[in-house]
């Protein structure tokens, strides 16, 4: 990052220097202890504020957890990931992050979340350690200009990459799911200023996983969904294709002044940060939401 060698890190920074967020979430962004990686980044972007905290992604536990015969494998981790850190998530702010007030939910384990379904080959001591979140489940209070907003941020695992167990399939559906108990107060008090936003890994409509859930989360009156029908990754025609992913949810009380998803025109001046291929910044694109509050 120092150096500025990696034409797809410098894409992504010249995409988001482009479009200036006050707030933003990354996900599968590497975690190392002392920050330092995200601290050259949001130097880099003139973020003043940052927030991250160890994801599940590569905690290893000492369980077989693909059933592969060996252990240690980045499967067996909590979240998949190759080493610890790897593929985690970090919030950069304008304004000040409140780290004493956040909530992590990350370490719930999957069976103690109302009504989730676990795979029917996991063992009851696998069932005893293994956490939802993939990467984590963060409930994080930031003091705006228009006053207090919480982002209720996450990456999920995709519903891919398992067996006819369904295993990622139904730990997708159920790392979306528990932000509705959040918002039904079963973690605490339900938050009013918020903002859901992460990879949900899931098409309301299309690709794989459990899309009636992630329709039934967009049809949810407490929020807004300022992006219907946008897609927000472009895979190859051969694999998954376009499909909407990513989400920015802001809570129905707040006024959405504008909202878009960057994925500029082949004509538009702005496309060239994208590259010549489009993929310059890797397949997912930038989802914004312009807020205000409502008085």
């Amino acid at each position: 990052m120092q150096r500025g060698e990696d034409p797809e890190l410098l894409a992504v920074l010249a995409i988001i220097a482009h479009n200036a967020p006050d707030l933003l979430l990354l996900t599968d962004i590497d975690y190392d202890y002392d920050a330092l990686a995200l601290s050259a980044l949001a130097e880099a972007l003139d973020y003043p504020q940052h927030f991250a905290l160890r994801p599940n992604t590569g905690l290893q536990t000492d369980f077989d957890l693909d059933g592969d015969g060996r252990f240690g494998d980045a499967r067996d981790a909590q979240g998949y990931g190759r080493f610890s850190g790897d593929g985690g998530m970090a919030i950069l702010s304008q304004f000040a992050i409140d780290a004493t007030q956040v909530t992590d939910l990350s370490d719930v384990f999957w069976r103690d979340v109302p009504n989730a379904v676990l795979p029917t080959t996991m063992t009851s001591e696998i069932a005893a350690i293994q956490r939802l979140s993939t990467s984590g489940h963060w409930i994080v209070p930031i003091d705006t200009r228009i006053g207090p907003v919480t982002l209720l941020a996450f990456a999920a695992t995709p519903p891919v990459f398992d067996g006819p167990e369904d295993r990622n399939g139904l730990r997708n559906r159920d790392e979306l799911m528990i932000w509705q108990h959040v918002l039904d107060g079963k973690y605490g008090a339900a938050p009013s200023n918020f903002v859901l936003l992460g990879n949900a890994n899931l098409d309301p409509l299309g690709g794989e996983g459990y899309s009636t859930a992630m329709a039934e989360v967009l049809r949810d009156p407490r929020l807004t969904d300022p992006h219907t029908g946008k897609p927000t990754a472009n895979w190859p025609e051969d694999g998954p294709g376009n499909l909407r992913v990513s989400y920015v949810l802001p809570a129905a009380n707040f006024t959405v002044r504008d909202a878009g998803v960057f994925w500029p025109a082949p004509d538009d001046p702005d496309a060239t940060l994208l590259g010549d291929d489009g993929l310059a910044a890797g397949v997912h694109h930038l989802v914004w939401v312009d807020i205000d509050s409502t008085t």
